[in-house]
């Protein structure tokens, strides 16, 4: 389900994000709009992406999701409409990779979560899921790809 987790080092990076608060049920019908904004907004501005889109999730409630879609960008992007620029800043992380559907993200960080308290680490209370390989680059959900990855507080 999830490969061994480990330990890294995050440096500090520009982003373009596009903030949202909404109800849960509502992320499949905003996340697939709003990566084609942050991308027409890159591609407006002649920035290519530097790696692929993550959603931080900045507040976990039950109902209410506060979250940013995001990309890793090279140079900072200006702000048009709802993008953003955003900073990305160093931190130590907890990283796995999640290999399936989407359905069996829940299970996925459920089982991260245990290997980071087995461990003794502290999470801070975000996260972010990389969607590294998805439905864009395979229609075989057993072929995507998602990154998961908790800040740690010393």
């Amino acid at each position: 389900m999830i490969d061994t987790p480990q330990i890294i080092q995050i440096t500090v990076r520009p982003t373009a994000i596009i903030r949202f608060t909404i109800p849960r049920e509502e992320m499949p019908n905003v996340f697939g709009p709003g990566i084609a904004e942050l991308m027409a907004t890159l591609a407006a501005q002649d920035i290519a992406p530097a790696g692929p889109v993550f959603a931080h999730h900045l507040k976990i409630t039950p109902g209410i999701w506060d979250f940013e879609l995001s990309v890793p960008v090279d140079r900072p992007v200006a702000a048009a409409g709802r993008v953003k620029p955003g900073q990305w800043p160093a931190m130590k992380a907890a990283r796995t990779i999640y290999h399936g559907p989407y359905e069996g993200l829940p299970d996925a960080w459920g089982a991260f979560m245990e290997w980071i308290e087995a461990e003794g680490l502290t999470p801070a209370p975000d996260l972010w899921e990389c969607y590294v390989a998805g439905p864009q680059s395979n229609p075989d959900p057993s072929a995507w790809c998602t990154e998961l990855n908790r800040p740690l507080i010393d």
